[in-house]
């Protein structure tokens, strides 16, 4: 601001200095030329008068210096008789002078001539004496540009000095313009009175602030409810422009071990230099959705990357990293489930379509039928204990609603599975015992029996002749309800202690099939427990006994 003025301001008042030194000049030199012209004709007069009375030879050299203006006394032929500056017998002819021929025609002759070369100008009048003779008298001064350029320094002079004092000005004048406008509170602009004319640009900061304040607040509601949405999902979420990583997500974060400073306008092999994730990453800002599996630490992650098209430009892209470890368990865990029930539905059918063929075709001999249909009831019933707890777990994976949820006493249903297991454990010479106080819970009772009831009948199965099996209710030292079932049968390998609740998983198939288990009472027990948000515990010694307890 302070140069824009001083510009202007300066320009302006060289201007006007110029204009009115050239203005002055030109005025006081044509006041002065005017005098000059009255000076120079009265001057002639005066020596035509004297001419004409005192007579041609009164002149001479003294007399024509006692004036600072050139006498030329010229005969009729043009002859110069006298001249105030020169030798008049060096000079030639004037006949043809202008001057001199308009006045031997009208007697009197005014008239100027300007010298390029002197940059002067000469005034001549020229009058005719009674006796024909020419008197001229001639003043030389400088010419309107020769005055100027004598005087030019002083406009030089002038200017500098005017520049100062413009610039002092300038300075002082554009601190105290600009002051208040510095002062001015942008925060409450129609709070301020700076200037008037300001009033306009002052309410349109006004708007313009109300809009950005309004613009922002979106801004803030729109970040917060991206970041409430990717920070706390479950899945790793990465977005990028072209170049860099624009944001990451906590659980993309805890994945690739990085922090969001680490990545946040940096390259995306600052987050993982995996190279699926890079190709995956190019495809998509090509403009063509990529889907891959990757393998980290251990477990399987299903990577999907999207281009995001702005204007039908691809500006950048998502990524999203989902954890499928165990989507693909489960499927792995379905496809054993299918084959296993597959292989295990197919065993007792083929042995009762077996034996019914050998009956039917008259194989068998007449005492021996009984045998035979005894075979076959055996193969149906286990066949039947198999689709039965089939249904079972179908209904706890489903985790289906109709399952009624009451108080239940624990004791109580431990003395109804001992009831219902103790034939059995005198057949198998296994000694059952219950011990323990009543524990109320709040739970499905058809399940919580199926699961103890599978406990002991495990126990019993697989012990040893004159064992023992020992069912304990009490109550934890955090409250909760505990039963335990301990028997001292074969006891459980280290390595098969984590699988044996997985379907159809049997750590001694002869012993089992020979029992008629059907390989999926411990994953009901599995279940069950999910549902009651119950925990497992095994202690078991390979040859001296397995404990399972169950702590709701």
């Amino acid at each position: 601001m302070r140069k824009k003025v001083f510009q202007h301001a300066g320009a302006l008042i060289i201007a006007a200095i110029i204009l009115t030194f050239f203005t002055m000049s030109w005025a006081m030199y044509n006041n002065t030329a005017e005098q000059l012209r009255v000076s120079v004709r009265n001057e002639c007069e005066y020596y035509r008068y004297f001419l004409d009375k005192m007579g041609d030879d009164s002149l001479d050299k003294p007399a024509g210096k006692i004036t600072a203006s050139r006498v030329t006394l010229i005969d009729t032929d043009g002859t110069v008789l006298f001249d105030s500056v020169e030798d008049e017998n060096m000079m030639g002819n004037h006949s043809g002078r202008p001057e001199v021929i308009e006045a031997e025609k009208t007697g009197e002759s005014n008239i100027s001539r300007y010298s390029e070369t002197l940059r002067s100008k000469t005034y001549y009048t020229a009058l005719r004496l009674d006796n024909r003779k020419i008197i001229r008298v001639s003043l030389t001064t400088d010419s309107v540009f020769g005055v100027m350029l004598r005087n030019i320094w002083l406009v030089v002079v002038l200017i500098a000095a005017v520049l100062v004092v413009e610039l002092l000005m300038v300075s002082h004048m554009t601190k105290a313009l600009v002051k208040p406008i510095n002062e001015i509170d942008l925060n409450h602009p129609l709070d301020n009175k700076a200037y008037e004319e300001l009033s306009p640009l002052l309410g349109r900061i006004h708007q313009q602030q109300k809009q950005i304040q309004q613009q922002m607040e979106e801004l803030r509601h729109n970040q917060e409810e991206y970041l409430a949405i990717t920070e706390y999902m479950k899945d790793g979420l990465i977005v990028t422009n072209q170049s860099v990583v624009l944001s990451i997500n906590r659980s993309a974060q805890n994945l690739f071990d990085v922090t969001a400073e680490e990545c946040i306008n940096h390259n995306i092999v600052t987050v993982s230099r995996n190279e699926q994730l890079k190709e995956a990453l190019d495809h998509a800002l090509e403009g063509s959705s990529e889907e891959r599996m990757l393998e980290i630490n251990g477990r399987v992650y299903q990577l999907l990357a999207n281009p995001v098209r702005v204007d039908r430009v691809v500006s950048g892209a998502v990524i999203l990293v989902l954890d499928v470890t165990e989507k693909q368990k489960a499927e792995v865990m379905r496809r054993e489930f299918s084959a296993n029930v597959s292989h295990e539905l197919k065993t007792p059918l083929m042995s009762i379509s077996g034996y019914a063929e050998i009956i039917e075709n008259n194989m068998v001999k007449p005492e021996d039928i009984p045998k035979f249909a005894g075979r076959i009831h055996s193969e149906a019933s286990r066949l039947s204990s198999l689709v039965e707890d089939i249904i079972k777990l179908s209904r706890l994976d489903e985790n289906d609603q109709s399952i009624p949820m009451e108080e239940v006493d624990l004791m109580q249903i431990c003395r109804d599975v001992e009831g219902h297991l103790s034939i059995r454990a005198k057949e198998q010479q296994v000694k059952m015992t219950l011990r323990g106080e009543s524990c109320r819970i709040k739970g499905a009772r058809q399940v919580l029996y199926e699961m103890i009831y599978n406990l002991c009948d495990n126990a019993i199965k697989y012990n040893r002749k004159d064992g023992e099996v020992e069912v304990t209710v009490s109550r934890g030292r955090n409250g909760r309800a505990v039963v335990s079932v301990a028997d001292t049968g074969i006891g459980i390998a280290k390595e098969d202690q984590e699988r044996i609740f997985e379907r159809f998983y049997r750590v001694d198939k002869s012993h089992s099939r020979e029992t008629g288990g059907t390989g999926l009472g411990l994953s009901i027990v599995k279940h069950g427990a999910i549902l009651h948000d119950a925990k497992i515990k095994i202690e078991s010694t390979l040859g001296t006994g397995t404990k399972i307890i169950l702590e709701f």
